[in-house]
């Protein structure tokens, strides 16, 4: 079990470990840019995101971090994108397949074509999942990325009925997009890395004034640009594997920047969503027979989740040793949502 790790909504004081984080990435991540002015503006929309007006998916961004309250660091982070598209559209390429014919010389063949897609009123977006280097163990991220089911299963008006995840494409040790460099270089003038660090901070009218409008044949480019269309980065194939193992199954679109796979999954379809129950805790107690490690979490705005044992009583209510109800602020009567995490199950009642 993982006791001193707690997974809360962002504040304005996790700013130095948020910075501290995102410059920990190498390559760097589009949308926690290792900036202060980027992360000082992620952390207010966030903010702005948990009021309690908000009835339905919108551009509202939720940033979560994980803590070691051990020592009080911010040792992770991961957000929701409740809709993307809307003022800033969420661009990407589709990858169709088209027949070319010819019969008199029977020539008949099919080609890949990447055309420009445009989403002003998307699916919700996974986004922001990393953990510091020297916490890449233990199933920290799985925590990391499954958590945040809870939140879109506590608040589902908040979230639309579609969820997609856009993972980082594949870059070489020097930092290099084999496909920016055959593609979006040609067009935008700039390197990757900065490109990249515009559209995670929100600036999109360059791409929406120098990004090409006509389909691009993968067949023109060089064989390395070719090779990595729809290829994860190295460092996001644990989080691709979490996503797989939750139900997300591939796409037809890609990255317009680095052609790294989107996947995607109906949220009621999500397993951690569907395996979640939500119950009143009961009683505090100072103990708990069994220890099960179950991702349990508040169910409210002020949301908390760590991995902890529960027991369900058998009028459907909960238990939760005074630690747990500690790490997530809870008293009796709160509402509590919970999860099973790896091969745990969670008992039915005491």
């Amino acid at each position: 079990m993982l006791p001193q790790f707690v997974l809360r909504p962002v504040t304005e004081a996790d700013l130095p470990g948020l910075k501290q984080l995102a410059g920990s990435i190498k390559d760097g991540m589009t949308s926690l840019p290792a900036e202060d002015l980027a992360l000082e503006e992620k952390i207010y929309q966030s903010l702005r995101s948990f009021d309690h007006r908000i009835r339905k998916a919108g551009g509202d961004h939720y940033l979560f971090v994980l803590e070691d309250t051990n020592i009080g660091e911010v040792v992770g982070a991961s957000g929701i994108i409740a809709r993307v598209g809307g003022f800033d559209p969420f661009y990407t390429y589709q990858v169709r397949t088209e027949r070319l014919s010819h019969l008199p010389l029977q020539i008949d063949r099919e080609i890949t074509v990447l055309h420009l897609k445009l989403d002003h009123k998307g699916p919700s977006e996974l986004c922001s999942l990393c953990l510091r280097p020297d916490y890449r163990k233990a199933g920290l991220g799985q925590l990391l990325s499954l958590s945040r089911f809870l939140f879109m299963a506590a608040f589902p008006e908040r979230f639309d009925d579609r969820v997609i995840a856009e993972l980082r494409g594949y870059t070489d040790q020097a930092g290099l997009s084999p496909f920016w460099e055959a593609v979006g270089r040609h067009f935008f003038g700039r390197a990757f890395a900065e490109a990249d660090f515009l559209s995670g901070t929100g600036q999109k009218d360059f791409i929406r004034d120098l990004m090409p409008k006509y389909p691009i044949y993968p067949v023109l480019l060089p064989s390395p640009a070719q090779s990595v269309i729809g290829k994860v980065h190295r460092d996001a194939e644990p989080a691709l594997r979490i996503l797989q193992k939750e139900g997300f199954q591939p796409s037809d679109e890609v990255d317009i920047f680095d052609a790294g796979p989107l996947v995607r999954a109906a949220r009621v379809d999500i397993q951690t969503i569907k395996r979640s129950r939500f119950c009143l805790l009961d009683e505090i107690v100072p103990a708990l027979e069994k220890q099960d490690s179950i991702i349990v979490a508040h169910a409210a705005l002020d949301f908390r989740a760590c991995l902890a044992g529960i027991e369900f009583t058998a009028t459907g209510g909960c238990r939760l040793a005074s630690e747990t109800a500690d790490r997530l602020r809870v008293v009796s009567g709160a509402k509590i949502i919970a999860a099973p995490f790896g091969r745990a199950e969670m008992a039915l009642a005491t």
